[in-house]
Parts: structure tokens; C-alpha cells; sequence
């Protein structure tokens, strides 16, 4: 399945990634620091690294650096126990793969794991267009995989929420999201969403934009939202007949977890926001 290089992580960690069925067909090595892992990486080849070699995301990125130079091709994965705005920005500069801040599951780093493994021939698709604190744009390629990488980078970024809901919001974003990806580039990785993530005093924004020619939400007989009261699932029979995937709740979940959702008038634009007071 591959081969993956755990660096400076902790042994209960490193236990329980080798023991998930996520994981059972990859082969692991730990190195006890920076020093033993450019060791390894110069006498074989590894296909993802985990890192949690120090106490900041800032110091896992310095490291990051300096396997860069051994192995390019390598998928790095931060865990670490806290990320600052900088950090998280810095992460998506440095085309890292993930990134994870605590406290985080084994499960969710074990299946991000695997979806490195499974990506061989894998470019970034995230594009910093512009950062700092409070606003981060960024250009992605129209992939599931890349949405996924994209909700989890933003969901590192500090917000005045209970865990519920931000679990909520960032379900709701990424449902927009890949909505935009799916109808508005057709999933093609060679077209590019724009997104834009700004945290004001009282509120979380999130802006989306397709390149597609944009939509009205009037007779989308294929979403969630424009279901009959009394039939709750009509929407999957009509995905089925458009060849589309599974869902069409994007646009009515996220209308119920946000405060304001708003479309611009040709439908490839939109704005979700939540007041955090």
C-alpha cells in the first residue's frame, strides 16, 4: 500500500495509526528526530510522513523544509498541539498535505493518511492568493480531494465556537464547497474555485466562487432544498437519473447552520456567515 516515516510521534499515537484498518496494508518506520528521519529518507524512499517532532506547528513546518530537500515528493502531514493563523497560512504556502492541531482523532489522520497514500501522482491544487489573521483567499482545483484538504487547513483557524458548532459550520462550508466544485467546474481539476475565509469581530465569513456560468436555486429538482414538504428524499431520485453523487443537503443544511446565506445574482458567488456574538 506504501510506506509511511512517523517523525517524533508519540508512542500511543504511533500505536494506534499502526493498529487502524485504515492503515493495515502500509508499511511504518519511526525515527526519534529530525536527524534519524533525514537518515532514513536519504537511504529509502517514503511515500507520507507524519511529523510532530515540536511544541508548534512553526517548528513542524522547519523540518518539513529540510525533508523537502531529500524527498520532493513526499506528502507531509503536521500534527501538532496548537496552530496559530501564521501557521496554518504558512502550512498552505509550503504545499503541505494536512494538517492537524489538538486535539485530533486517529481516525480522521488515519483516513487522511490513506488518501495521501492513494494519491500518488497528487499536486497541491491550493493556491494562496493572498493571507494574513483575519482574511485568507485562496484558489483550488475542482477535486474532492482538494475541498477535503481545504476544509480541514480552515478549520484549524481559531473561532469563538463551541465545538458543535464548528463541526456544523465547516460541514456546511464544505457542502457549498464541493457544490461549487461539482456544478460549477464539473469536478475538472483544471478548473479553479476562489475562497475566501475572514474572521471579523462578531462574525466567521466564508465566500465562495465557481468558474462555472452560475445558477438560480428556482427548480433544482436535484437538491435537498427544493424537496416537498412530505417527501423529504425526492432530490436522490433525480441525482440518480443526472449521474450526480450522493447528497443535495449542501444548500439546505447550510441554510439551517448559518446565520446568512447569500447568492449574487448569477448564482456563482456566495456568502455564508456566522455571528459568533
Amino acid at each position: 500500500m506504501g510506506r509511511i516515516l512517523l517523525i517524533g510521534v508519540d508512542k500511543a499515537t504511533s500505536a494506534a495509526l499502526q493498529a487502524h484498518p485504515d492503515l493495515a496494508a502500509a508499511t511504518f518506520e519511526c525515527a526519534r528526530g529530525e536527524a534519524d528521519a533525514l537518515r532514513r529518507l536519504r537511504k529509502a524512499a517514503f511515500d507520507v510522513a507524519l511529523i510532530s517532532p515540536g511544541a508548534t506547528l512553526d517548528e513542524d513546518l522547519a523540518v518539513a523544509e529540510e525533508i523537502r530537500r531529500v524527498r520532493p515528493g513526499v506528502r507531509l502531514i503536521l500534527l501538532a498541539p496548537q496552530a496559530t493563523p501564521e501557521a496554518v497560512i504558512a502550512a498552505l504556502r509550503s504545499s503541505i498535505f494536512a494538517c492537524f492541531s489538538e486535539p485530533y482523532e486517529i481516525g480522521d489522520i488515519a483516513a487522511m493518511t490513506k488518501r495521501a497514500l492513494d494519491n500518488v501522482q497528487w499536486e497541491d491544487g491550493i493556491e494562496v492568493v493572498s493571507a494574513h489573521r483575519g482574511w485568507l483567499s485562496v484558489r483550488a482545483t475542482c477535486r474532492p480531494l482538494t475541498a477535503d484538504r481545504l476544509v480541514l487547513f480552515l478549520n484549524q483557524l481559531p473561532a469563538d465556537l463551541t465545538r458543535d458548532d464548528r463541526d456544523n459550520l465547516m460541514m456546511a462550508f464544505r457542502e457549498i464547497l464541493l457544490n461549487a466544485m461539482e456544478h460549477g467546474g464539473g469536478f475538472d481539476p483544471d478548473q479553479m474555485v476562489e475562497v475566501s475565509a475572514v474572521r471579523t469581530e462578531r462574525a466567521i465569513v466564508f465566500y465562495v466562487r465557481d468558474p462555472g456560468p452560475g445558477f438560480t436555486t428556482k427548480g433544482m429538482a436535484h437538491a435537498a432544498i427544493e424537496n416537498p414538504p412530505d417527501d423529504p428524499i425526492a432530490h436522490a431520485e433525480k441525482r440518480a437519473e443526472m449521474g450526480l453523487r450522493p447528497g443535495g443537503f449542501g444548500l439546505l443544511l447550510a441554510r439551517r447552520v448559518v446565520d446568512e446565506m447569500i447568492y449574487s445574482e448569477l448564482g456563482n458567488e456566495v456568502l455564508l456567515i456566522k455571528h459568533t456574538s
